[in-house]
């Protein structure tokens, strides 16, 4: 699959109609009064949130969206027709910027939501609404308004309750398998991932949460080395951060840092965060390495850290049921806030 999630384009609304200009011809009345009617208004540029989109992957062929000018009036007082919508399909998390300003004009965040990015122009008057009892045949009317145009930047950022955060070929994939129905592909070689996997884990009937699997960052990753910033604003609508550490590093603490620094270097909000830490692989080292990660000390932003084994199964559940509560937790702050 094809990942694209940041485009521009180039968005236009519809000109408005022109008033027209003309005057009743009628048997037995020699002098008839104006009749030209209003132009008609220019559609609308509307992006909705289609829930079966993933990826910006369609604006890779087509950036150029227009909508349908509106029709100039007619005789006999016709308003003419107004210029038909054009409605662009998003998927949710889609960012909208103007290019010019850099300004955010809407976040996409939930499904079916709408937002009318450029008015069309409205349509300017007909002649037949100039008169008055002092000029009963003005001899003149109004242009349409001329649309907006513009061009937008498109980002997209995935909307997940943990991102999964760690060093490339540290087990984030191979976790997120285990937790989840996704199947990411899996290999023993750095940057399998290439694109950013979600997987939706299940606790109970009707209790889940969205689980991202974030391609590998490597040191400088902010400045644009290794896969570069191209995945890390997809960890920025997280509500938990997940630090996968690799239990047979020689320096799981540097690791750790370097982690931490690359994500707020990127954005220093990151650092607000809930965190889990998890030493990954921990089937393959002996008893005294294990004793050595567990007396780790982290700071306070790091509410528990676990010695998981995604191939053994060990302390899975656990994971899965800790960052569930963490989840939940915030969800009520959130709604209650």
């Amino acid at each position: 699959m094809n990942f694209i999630d940041y485009a521009k384009i180039y968005i236009k609304s519809g000109d408005g109609g022109n008033g027209h200009i003309s005057f009743r011809k009628e048997k037995f009345v020699p002098k008839g009064g104006p009749d030209g009617g209003n132009g008609g208004k220019g559609g609308d540029v509307i992006f909705y949130v289609d829930p079966h989109m993933n990826t910006l992957l369609d604006f890779k062929f087509k950036r150029h969206f227009k909508a349908e000018n509106g029709v100039h009036g007619g005789k006999k007082r016709c308003t003419g027709a107004h210029g038909k919508d054009i409605k662009i399909k998003v998927p949710m998390g889609t960012l909208i910027k103007n290019v010019e300003t850099d300004e955010v004009i809407a976040d996409l965040t939930e499904v079916g939501q709408t937002f009318i990015a450029a008015k069309g122009g409205n349509g300017g008057f007909g002649n037949s609404e100039f008169a008055t009892a002092t000029n009963q045949a003005p001899r003149f009317a109004k242009d349409g308004l001329p649309g907006i145009e513009m061009e937008v930047i498109l980002e997209l950022k995935l909307i997940a309750d943990v991102g999964l955060v760690g060093y490339p070929n540290v087990g984030k994939s191979t976790l997120i398998s285990v937790i989840s129905a996704a199947k990411p592909k899996i290999a023993n070689y750095e940057f399998t991932t290439l694109v950013p996997n979600l997987g939706i884990v299940q606790i109970g009937d009707y209790k889940n949460y969205c689980v991202a699997d974030i391609p590998g960052l490597i040191q400088g990753a902010s400045d644009g080395k290794g896969l570069g910033i191209q995945f890390l604003r997809h960890v920025e609508r997280t509500r938990v951060l997940l630090f996968m550490l690799d239990a047979m590093s020689h320096d799981p603490m540097e690791d750790y840092r370097v982690l931490e620094n690359e994500l707020i270097t990127y954005n220093p909000d990151m650092n607000l965060k809930k965190r889990l830490v998890c030493f990954s692989k921990i089937d393959s080292v002996m008893e005294e390495k294990r004793e050595e990660l567990k007396a780790m000390k982290f700071d306070d932003k790091v509410e528990d850290v676990f010695l998981i084994s995604s191939i053994t199964g060990e302390n899975i559940d656990k994971v899965k049921m800790k960052m569930w509560q963490m989840i939940e937790k915030i969800r009520e702050e959130e709604e209650f806030s």
